[in-house]
């Protein structure tokens, strides 16, 4: 596992963002196309900026899956994973080949059907991931499914879930987080060629310090991340601020100042 420390979450972003369009780059080199999944949400904002700023990226030829989506909230709520990529990625790379967005507003079983066939045709080359604040990674709330072969799933959201998108600044009160997404599952994430985890804030700390710390568990679902083989976490000081046993033989670190 390679893990990168910035000072700041611009920095951070930065760094991602670059690493990211590096491997859509040689990937669109050596096969002719790019398969990508890209998260959302506060943790997100610098990596995507400095994605769509990246040079160079044949867009044309990349096709884009996302993690999540809240069920039975309309596109044009300002929670909505849809609107959120609609708006800060997909109207600002007009040409991509392809975007599957996750509709939690119909029928549900007609949905994951839908979703599992495509990304079952589109083996993914780099996933962008963050992890909450309870340690989840996508929708997948601790304890999470490591089983489930299904690439998506319908999910609950805990209460520590809902209380951070509420923080963040998505819904106005508790009672207005839904109780339920669509999700992808924790094993379709694992297959993907390239994972890279942005993770900012110090409010994150502790989940960063279980995923790269404890053992594996789906009591700390990001921590299965250890597991990849191809996985990059990128951290400010502040997320990164609770971490004791970085440098071990299995973290390549790479300071950023």
């Amino acid at each position: 596992m390679k893990v990168i420390i910035s000072e700041t979450k611009e920095e951070l972003g930065q760094s991602a963002g670059a690493y990211a369009a590096m491997i859509i780059r040689d990937t669109i080199t050596r096969q002719g196309y790019a398969n990508v999944i890209l998260a959302t949400g506060t943790s997100q904002f610098e990596t995507l900026n400095q994605l769509i700023e990246e040079k160079d990226i044949e867009w044309s030829k990349v096709t884009m899956f996302h993690l999540d989506e809240y069920i039975g909230l309309p596109v044009t709520h300002p929670a909505s994973f849809r609107k959120y990529l609609s708006e800060r990625f997909l109207s600002k790379v007009p040409s991509l080949n392809a975007s599957y967005l996750i509709d939690g507003e119909g029928d549900l079983e007609k949905e994951l059907a839908y979703l599992a066939q495509n990304i079952g045709e589109h083996p993914i080359d780099v996933a962008l991931v963050g992890i909450g604040e309870n340690g989840h990674l996508a929708f997948n709330d601790p304890p999470a499914d490591f089983d489930t072969e299904s690439p998506y799933l319908v999910v609950n959201l805990d209460e520590p879930c809902r209380r951070q998108q509420m923080g963040e600044g998505w819904f106005e009160s508790l009672e207005e987080v839904p109780l339920q997404a669509i999700s992808m599952s924790v094993r379709q994430i694992m297959k993907s060629t390239h994972i890279i985890c942005s993770v900012p804030d110090e409010r994150k700390a502790v989940a960063v310090k279980n995923s790269l710390e404890s053992e594996v568990s789906n009591a700390f679902p990001a921590s299965i991340l250890q597991l990849h083989p191809h996985c990059a976490f990128f951290l400010d000081r502040e997320s990164a601020s609770l971490l004791t046993a970085i440098e071990t033989a299995n973290n390549d670190v790479e300071m950023r100042k």
